[in-house]
């Protein structure tokens, strides 16, 4: 009776490790799909910041994006300073831009590293396999701590 018991412990973590990932997964597509895959490309030079988010005139380079130039907000997190050029892909549907390149891969990836983290903790707090749980830490940490860097410098 007891090793059923075990055994379902661990399935019921290993389900809850897998769906804490594969949201991660999810929201991280959300912004890093855009920036990699994105179809309108094009610079934005930000014109203005609040707390949470910039905005700036999104002026296209692809085809896709037409000719004129119309306003754009972007995270404040992931933008630069006021006055600052950087070259974004649109998101479909919306008036909200991403950063392209690595930089906007990295940032799009951060719930992908808190994921990781929250994963670490039910590995190794229940299911007790700790090396396996150290690693998927250390990768989380690594990849925010890549994003923030990238961000920054």
């Amino acid at each position: 009776m007891f090793g059923v018991l075990l055994l379902t412990r661990n399935v019921v973590l290993s389900l809850v490790s897998a769906l804490l990932l594969v949201a991660g997964g999810w929201t991280s597509w959300q912004t890093a799909g855009p920036a990699l895959t994105g179809d309108v490309r094009g610079t934005v030079r930000i014109a203005e910041c609040t707390d949470e988010e910039c905005a700036g005139t999104f002026i296209p380079t692809t085809a896709g994006g037409g000719s004129q130039p119309r306003k754009v907000t972007i995270t404040e997190s992931a933008s630069g300073r006021v006055g600052e050029r950087l070259q974004v892909a649109l998101k479909p549907g919306t008036k909200e831009v991403v950063r392209t390149g690595p930089s906007g891969a990295l940032y799009g990836s951060v719930p992908l590293g808190g994921a990781l983290v929250l994963a670490s903790l039910v590995v190794g707090g229940g299911m007790r396999m700790r090396r396996t749980a150290l690693v998927l830490g250390l990768l989380g940490v690594a990849l925010m701590c890549a994003s923030w860097a990238v961000l920054r410098y």
